[in-house]
């Protein structure tokens, strides 16, 4: 027999993925240009020019055998020791280059992590909205994912039902800010409470609790707001970070895993995570990339086509009467919906070739998600087909 679970995983998209593949097929039906599609984060503004300028010098200028060879299972020394210096200089992070693990991207930094710490039966506390893929990651680490309700007037950090679900089987609180469906992020204060929580219950259950930050939308805040680093508020802070979305990288899939020195058991922690990433096949991240964030790690995309996109989008929907917290970062609305029933009002809007992922998947039913990671034309003329889809509860 083969694995079921793995089968089930391979042949069930996530409603992520089935959406993008619906609006993949309505555009051969209707046109591209008449699906206002809004389900997949897939960042629309291009690349930096540096970064394709270094790929292009690293071709030219490299010898091709170290360029394109393995490297060291961590990673490069020299990226690591750039990383290093990147965070030290814009975070203040007191971190050295072997608390840097490279990883093809955030997905293979948490997998890597989480079947590093758990044993079978513990328990992995996640935030309520949450990345649908955290459910397949936890369980598939023998570990058991405790959710915690979204606190939906704010998104932010639900301290009482957070405080009343860990429990001495809890091996770690995984965290996304800016967060991922709604865009909210954590401040300063909120990571503080956070911090003295954990800690105080450190010392009731005898046993490190670590917090994931799992932090792929650093980059990406409006309006001054800032994401701030989360290990200077607790010790045992254990980061995953992708450039797929503050450069405009996904599919080149490169990332890292950041074990800071005063964290609990660095070295076992960081030893768990390198062999999980070694029984999971994602030793050597791609080495052409490592590279190339050597030398980028410090810079963005243009983040102004989506400041101006949430803009639009923002104003369109209060005009309409659609409730909405407004994002802090990342490129994600996460409006209520007008109807109970999130799936109903999603499989409406798709009437009107209209994609809006439901909230059901995100541990947050009620509301929908839109990635408006899209051109600015699309956004604009999707207002009116909103209007439309809006018409039906009035």
């Amino acid at each position: 027999m083969l694995n079921e679970k793995m089968i089930a995983l391979g042949t069930e998209r996530s409603v992520i993925r089935e959406l993008f593949e619906y609006g993949n097929q309505r555009a051969a039906i209707v046109g591209r240009e008449n699906v206002f599609d809004f389900s997949l984060g897939n960042p629309s503004v291009s690349t930096p020019k540096s970064v394709n300028e270094e790929i292009i010098r690293l071709c030219r200028e490299e010898e091709s055998v170290q360029l394109h060879g393995y490297t060291s299972a961590p990673g490069a020394p020299g990226v690591r020791a750039a990383l290093a210096r990147s965070l030290r200089r814009r975070q203040g992070l007191d971190v050295e280059a072997g608390d840097f693990l490279l990883t093809c991207g955030a997905a293979a930094a948490l997998t890597s992590t989480l079947h590093g710490l758990c044993n079978p039966g513990d328990e992995v506390v996640v935030l309520a909205p949450y990345f649908p893929e955290y459910k397949v990651f936890i369980e598939k680490a023998d570990a058991v994912m405790v959710t915690v309700p979204a606190d939906i007037e704010s998104f932010q950090v639900p301290f009482a039902a957070l405080e009343a679900a860990l429990s001495e089987r809890t091996k770690a609180v995984l965290i996304n800010s800016p967060n991922n469906p709604s865009g909210a992020v954590y401040s300063a204060e909120t990571l503080q409470k956070l911090g003295e929580l954990l800690k105080t219950k450190e010392e009731e259950y005898k046993h490190p609790i670590f917090l994931l930050s799992d932090e792929p939308y650093r980059e990406i805040v409006y309006d001054g707001c800032v994401a701030p680093p989360v290990p200077k508020f607790y010790a045992d802070t254990i980061v995953c970070y992708s450039f797929s979305k503050s450069l405009s990288l996904p599919g080149e899939r490169i990332g890292y895993i950041l074990v800071p020195g005063q964290c609990a058991l660095h070295d076992q922690v960081f030893a768990a995570c390198a062999g999980a990433a070694r029984a999971l096949g994602y030793v050597c991240a791609p080495s052409l990339m490592q590279r190339v964030i050597a030398r980028c790690s410090d810079e963005t995309a243009d983040l102004s086509v989506y400041a101006e996109n949430r803009r639009l989008l923002l104003e369109g929907f209060r005009a309409l009467g659609i409730d909405c917290v407004t994002p802090g970062g990342t490129f994600y609305l996460f409006p209520r919906t007008p109807e109970p029933d999130d799936l109903a009002f999603a499989r409406r809007a798709m009437e009107l070739d209209l994609l809006l992922v439901p909230g059901s998947g995100f541990g947050c039913p009620g509301h929908v998600r839109l990635s408006y990671c899209v051109s600015t034309d699309l956004v604009r003329r999707s207002l009116p087909v909103f209007a439309r889809l809006m018409e039906h509860y009035r």
